[in-house]
């Protein structure tokens, strides 16, 4: 991200498939959909992206293949894969327990406390 704030350990992975999972994009595309979605809170620094989506490929969760990009110049499509579907469904309801939890203490009233 390229703001002084960093995303939690472990974020990357499940944005990037999020944004995959809409359909297979090449890596500025999916940079342009986290920013977009997110208002401009998700700026990934190409290194983070990347890295991340080499690992979820490692991890066979996106699938790629070489084709020619918007502007035709040759760019590298990722899929998400069965098993990328599969971690995604897990990771995000593992997200959203996290997130529940952190707003169930940040919303508590001094007087509750």
């Amino acid at each position: 991200m390229s703001s002084s704030r960093t995303l939690p350990s472990g974020s990357v992975d499940v944005l990037l498939l999020k944004a995959i999972s809409w359909g297979p994009r090449h890596g500025f595309a999916i940079s342009r959909w986290l920013q977009t979605h997110s208002s401009g809170a998700f700026r990934l620094d190409d290194a983070a992206l990347y890295q991340g989506l080499h690992r979820s490929e490692r991890n066979g969760w996106v699938s790629s293949e070489w084709g020619p990009s918007e502007n035709n110049r040759r760019a590298k499509y990722y899929t998400l894969t069965a098993k990328g579907e599969q971690h995604l469904r897990a990771e995000s309801t593992a997200w959203r327990d996290w997130a529940t939890a952190l707003f169930s203490v940040l919303d508590l009233r001094t007087s509750e406390g």
